[in-house]
Order: structure tokens, then C-alpha cells, then sequence
């Protein structure tokens, strides 16, 4: 069964696997396949669960919402995002305004089939509304009982630091960070996770195997599988795009095969392995795409990879690896 780890320095506890539905729900996975997926996350001990109201265009919230119906809702740990567009793109619709916030969240209640989600997060950071205004809305947000806890996804130290600031202010505290990390995109590292320590708040990684990448499937030379994420045309293929365009990474990653070996795990393992690994990483993220993908990533709860290993992975991959915090701002667009 998967372990449990608290949410920054709440009482929330989360499971150190979620299971997210980015990619997949109401999108690449037909309503039935993504429903057996949930219920697999369910039988092997995945409580915690992550979405946006953007993924699909809300569809994948109601698809969430309608697979896990019946369940006790105390239970299980939800959240979603608040920030891009969901409707026809007009000046409001989409930013961390308090008019696109309250509308967004009634909207995502609505589709989850739930009064509160446990995790309201900014999906990104808006520069073009006032920070104070953006707090003010997820204050009231908890004060009204439709989020228990707020958390925020891509921002950098500083933007932390600065809302973390106002949401102590306001009476309520920021618990979470939600960025892309993995043994290949350690952006986080220098700034975002010692930032995040010091002030309370834990990550919920996103992309832990770097959209496939690290389960050593591309292999330099070769074309994505078929069927593979890599030759998906619904946005898939556009996100790996980065890593299967460099030759050098993909053979450095088939060099990890005898280290997941040695621990007797597969490569998919040891990436989500990789990311627990780090003491401010309180979960990681994985999608499926069929049932017995979710009970194989779940193997990798409660694994501790030895010192030397972790050693042997740093130099395998060695420049292989980005870490130039300054990728976090990139991912926030100036709207």
C-alpha cells in the first residue's frame, strides 16, 4: 500500500503517490478506461487526487467527479487549479483575477460533484492581478468552505515567498507547490525547495517519469511506439517533444536500466522513486492510461534508493539534466 506524508507543516496528509489526470481524462483515455484507472488508484491505496479545470476543457474533472461517486468523501483528498481558460476566451476567463477565481471554483465543485475540494491551487502566476486580490479570493475561498487548504503550481521562490507572505496576513496558510520534477528537470532544486522548506510548504511533483521519457521506452535513433505518448497528436507528443529531440539524453537514460535492476525495480519505478527521494517532495504525480500501470507506479512508495545510487544517477545522466531555476518563470505567461 502506498505511504503517507503531511502537506508542508499542515495536518493534511497526502499519499506520497496522487493520482492526476492531465493528459488522459476526457481526452486520450475513453470514460470507462479513465473510471478503471481511478478504481485501480483506489484498491492500491491512493486516497489523494489531482486535477485542473482546464485539463480537457473541464472534462476531466467530471470524469474524475462521476469515477469517484460512492465514495466517502472524507476520505479521499481532491484538488484541482484555478488559471487558464476554460470558456470562449474572453477577457476574463482566464488569470488569477477574483472574478475568474470565484467562478472558476463554483464551476469545479459543480463537475467534481463535491461541496469543498482539500486543495485549491494557482495553476500559475498572474501577472497581470494584483497579488493582493488573488490572496484576498483564496481567503475567502477557505473561509466559506469550498477549499480546505491552497497551494500554487510553476511559481518561483520569490513569487512563494511574496504569497505566502499575504496568505499569513489574511489568516491561512500556502501548503503546496505543484512543479515539474524529475531526475531530468531539477529547476526546482536551487531555489524553489529550499524556499519552500523554510516556509512550510511541500511539493506535489508533476511529470516525475518526464512524460515517459525515464521509462526508458525512446530509444535514441529509433521513433516514439506506437501508441506511446510521444505519437499522440492531442497534446502529448508536443510535450515530450523536448526530451526526444535530444539523442544524448535518451541513451544516458537507457544507461539507469542496471540501477533500477540492482534495486529491482522497473525504470518507472525508479523515477518516481527518485522524486520521494527528496525530504520536501511530500508527492508525486502519475497518470495511466490502463489499470496496471497505476498498481506498477505505486511500488515505488516507501522506497529508499542508497546513497551510492542516487550518486551513480547523477553521473549517468550528468548534463543531461536542466536546473537553471529561471525555466520556473517561463512557464507563467504574462496574459
Amino acid at each position: 500500500m502506498v505511504n503517507y506524508r503531511n502537506l508542508g507543516r499542515s495536518g493534511l496528509k497526502v499519499t506520497e503517490i496522487t493520482y492526476g489526470n492531465w493528459l488522459t481524462h476526457g481526452s486520450q483515455v475513453e470514460n470507462d478506461a479513465a473510471t478503471a484507472c481511478v478504481r485501480a488508484a483506489l484498491d492500491a491505496g491512493i486516497t489523494t487526487f489531482d486535477t485542473a479545470d482546464v485539463y480537457a476543457n473541464t472534462k476531466a474533472e467530471s470524469v474524475l467527479g462521476e469515477a469517484l461517486k460512492g465514495e466517502r468523501r472524507a476520505s479521499i483528498e481532491l484538488a484541482t487549479k484555478v488559471f487558464w481558460p476554460t470558456g470562449p476566451k474572453g477577457a476574463n476567463d482566464s488569470g488569477l483575477s477574483r472574478k475568474h477565481i470565484m467562478e472558476s471554483i463554483h464551476g469545479s465543485l459543480e463537475r467534481l460533484q463535491t461541496d469543498y475540494v482539500d486543495l485549491y491551487q494557482a495553476h500559475r502566476y498572474d501577472h497581470s492581478t494584483p497579488l493582493e486580490e488573488t490572496m484576498q479570493a483564496f481567503a475567502d475561498i477557505v473561509r466559506q468552505g469550498k477549499a480546505h487548504y491552497i497551494g500554487v503550481s510553476e511559481w518561483t521562490a520569490e513569487q512563494i515567498r511574496a504569497g505566502h507572505a499575504l496568505a499569513s496576513e489574511l489568516g491561512f496558510q500556502l501548503v503546496s507547490s505543484q512543479p515539474q520534477y524529475s531526475m531530468l528537470w531539477r529547476v526546482i532544486e536551487a531555489e524553489v525547495v529550499p524556499t519552500s522548506a523554510e516556509l512550510g510548504l511541500s511539493q506535489i511533483v508533476w511529470s516525475p517519469v518526464a512524460q515517459g521519457v525515464l521509462t526508458g521506452k525512446y530509444l535514441p535513433g529509433q521513433p516514439a511506439p506506437a501508441g506511446s505518448r510521444g505519437t499522440d497528436e492531442k497534446g502529448g507528443a508536443q510535450m515530450i517533444s523536448r526530451f526526444l529531440q535530444q539523442e544524448e539524453t535518451l541513451r544516458r537514460v537507457q544507461e539507469l536500466r542496471p540501477i533500477a535492476d540492482e534495486l529491482g525495480l522497473t525504470m518507472a519505478q525508479l523515477a518516481v522513486a527518485w522524486v520521494l527521494q527528496n525530504p520536501n517532495v511530500a508527492s508525486a504525480i502519475i497518470g495511466a492510461s490502463r489499470p496496471e500501470q497505476v498498481a506498477e507506479n505505486v511500488k515505488a512508495s516507501g522506497v529508499e534508493i542508497p546513497a551510492e545510487l542516487l550518486a551513480r544517477i547523477d553521473a549517468v545522466l550528468a548534463d543531461s539534466v536542466v536546473t537553471d531555476p529561471r525555466e520556473t518563470e517561463k512557464s507563467s505567461p504574462r496574459l
